[in-house]
């Protein structure tokens, strides 16, 4: 913490934010040092995050699976990685499908999660437009319980691959850290971020009392 300053936030854009403040880092331009503050609360990681390029691409078929897909932004938004999110569907608006898609890489994302349910052809078509990993996340249906959403995703023919999580909110969960692993293996401070999850994780299990 840092005490006896004004409490001010400068990233981007002009920001003022009343509270204490810790020290996020400092970077050089001009020959001077500059010093980058925010305050020490939740709004931290999300200042920072709706400030950085968007590393993650979350799509979905349908408004509906906002209700699953938000455990996989959540996800995100407690290891720090910035993301985009918008509903697409690879049948209803193909346009823009291609068009999202394709620009996907020039925008600055590394990997694409693409939910869907039903005839789930949202990661296929996805895959078969960008070069970028593509990460597929069932849907639960009301008819097949996600079985159809599952198989849609999980059967790509060779050569365009879509790496397929479980149905439902596990799914959108690991989706997210397993981009987040990929991510992790170029930036060091992903990793540290991961790494802290799967330590909390582990001291969670062994902290567990039965009653």
């Amino acid at each position: 913490m840092v005490s006896g300053l004004t409490p001010f936030f400068v990233f981007a854009s002009l920001r003022v934010i009343r509270g204490p403040l810790i020290g996020l880092g400092c970077a050089a331009a001009g020959g001077k040092t500059q010093i980058f503050l925010a305050p020490s609360n939740a709004l931290t990681t999300f200042l920072l995050m709706s400030s950085a390029t968007p590393l993650v691409g979350i799509i979905m078929g349908s408004t509906s699976d906002w209700e699953t897909m938000q455990h996989c932004a959540q996800t995100l938004d407690s290891l720090g990685v910035p993301y985009e999110k918008r509903v697409i569907s690879a049948h209803r608006t193909p346009q823009l499908m291609h068009e999202w898609t394709t620009t996907a890489e020039s925008r600055g994302l590394q990997i694409v999660i693409a939910a869907a349910g039903g005839a789930a052809h949202l990661a296929g078509v996805a895959a078969a437009l960008t070069a970028l990993p593509v990460l597929g996340v069932p849907m639960e249906s009301a008819s097949l319980k996600g079985l159809d959403s599952l198989l849609s995703m999980v059967q790509m023919p060779a050569g365009v691959p879509v790496a397929t999580f479980a149905i439902g909110k596990p799914g959108a969960i690991n989706a997210a850290l397993f981009a987040v692993a990929i991510l992790a293996r170029r930036d060091a401070r992903t990793k540290q971020a991961l790494d802290a999850y799967r330590v909390a994780q582990t001291e969670k299990v062994v902290a567990a009392k039965l009653p």
